[in-house]
């Protein structure tokens, strides 16, 4: 989406989701397709789509099984859509769901169709567990051989190393570091202290408990095996708990990423209906916000000119620039929290007068943003974050946000794991 091509308002109805989890947990048993289903019907339920068609339902999974390669249209055809809507599945790391909200919403802007719905799930509970190589290899050599004799050979080389499982993990394959230890350094070039660090996570919870104790998530978060709201949300927690955590990603005395100041490992799902305005004003639909621009950046974490979570830090002020708006104009940014240091990081770098010159051709700093702008229904580190999960319920909730301010505009900015980032404008 952007400026010089004749196209339509996109359109935000609404979204649903469930209630996110700890892994392990209450949705221990359940894996992306159930999740995604419950949250695609809860959708279907709460606007009357019980037997319509939607022009495409695109979602997916960031740790998925290799049997849920279809995942979003076998989600679609157990969620009380008509079988004629089409679906497709999509990645991009943590920012899954907005992508696909993007990919709809550019479809619906160019008139190819009318609606649809954005989604994503993630179940770490659930992960797919995989031989070793070896085994796979022997397994071929295996299969492809003829005669009996030429089969069983293989088998005779089999070690009791062959069947120790592989799990999937978050450790970057050019880096070799995991994405809380990139995160840590990102947290030690911007000089953010543990303090800092602990006092953003203790904010995301007050938030989100206080915007569960005003109703505001009455409508976005549907009950699901017995959990009503989301379970790592802690309305209690204090400065002194998140002290007494020991740093999760290094263990020199300068580390300051804890568990408490870095979003959980959760399952969840979460999905959005998008739609033309007049497709939503025939059917009676709330119209809460429109997505009007959205950019996508990638930046060199590899020799370490920047961090692998600073896409953000570069995507917006592209955004911005291309939108004509400055930092100002922005009356609400939801920001992904996947570690309290690195939002910290993306701030600060907007305010630092040298890096917003050389390394964001800016003549000047981006801005500091106003805090209490940021995240004021709590994020990620109070939410929880299943990956695929969280750009759709930011959208749903930032496009809440504008509709009952009557703000004009706000900003969504999620930074991802392969050095990415991808940033949107919605407004009222």
């Amino acid at each position: 989406m952007g400026v010089g091509l004749q196209t339509r308002r996109v359109a935000i109805v609404g979204g649903v989701r469930v209630p996110f989890a700890r892994a392990n947990g209450v949705y221990a048993e359940l894996g992306n397709q159930e999740l995604l289903t419950a949250a695609l019907r809860a959708l279907v339920t709460r606007f009357g789509l019980e037997g319509q068609s939607v022009g495409e339902v695109a979602a997916g999974a960031v740790i998925k099984h290799a049997n849920q390669w279809n995942l979003a249209r076998e989600s679609a055809l157990g969620a009380g859509l008509k079988a004629d809507t089409p679906a497709v599945d999509l990645q991009r790391a943590c920012a899954t769901s907005l992508e696909a909200t993007l990919t709809v919403a550019n479809k619906i802007a160019l008139g190819h169709i009318d609606s649809a719905i954005a989604g994503g799930a993630d179940s770490i509970s659930d992960p797919p567990v995989a031989y070793p190589r070896s085994f796979q290899r022997l397994l071929l050599r295996s299969y492809r051989a003829r005669g009996f004799a030429a089969r069983a050979a293989p088998w005779l080389a089999l070690r009791p190393r062959d069947f120790k499982p592989v799990l999937p993990g978050s450790v970057d394959a050019r880096t070799g570091l995991s994405l809380g230890a990139s995160a840590e350094s990102m947290a030690r070039a911007w000089a953010i202290s543990r303090e800092e660090q602990d006092r953003f996570a203790l904010d995301s919870h007050r938030k989100a408990a206080a915007a569960y104790a005003a109703g505001f998530y009455t409508d976005l978060v549907q009950d699901l095996r017995g959990l009503s709201q989301d379970e790592s949300m802690r309305a209690d927690l204090g400065l002194e708990s998140l002290a007494l955590l020991r740093p999760a990603f290094a263990a020199d005395g300068a580390a300051t990423l804890t568990a408490g100041n870095s979003a959980p490992l959760s399952d969840g799902a979460s999905a959005l209906l998008l739609a033309s305005e007049a497709w939503a004003r025939e059917r009676g639909l709330p119209v809460r916000a429109f997505l009007t621009f959205s950019k996508c950046v990638a930046v060199d974490y590899v020799s370490g000119r920047d961090g692998l979570l600073m896409g953000s830090v570069y995507a917006v002020p592209a955004l911005l620039k291309e939108a004509g708006l400055a930092l100002p104009d922005i009356d609400f940014v939801e920001l992904h929290e996947a570690f309290a240091g690195q939002v910290l990081s993306t701030l600060a770098a907007w305010e630092d007068p040298a890096f917003c010159r050389d390394r964001l051709g800016l003549p000047e700093p981006l801005g500091a943003l106003d805090r209490s702008r940021l995240n004021v229904k709590g994020g990620s580190i109070a939410l929880g974050h299943p990956s695929a999960a969280t750009g759709t319920r930011m959208v749903a909730t930032l496009a809440k946000i504008l509709d009952e301010s009557r703000a004009r505009r706000g900003l969504v900015a999620i930074s991802t794991a392969g050095g990415m980032g991808l940033a949107a404008i919605l407004e009222r």
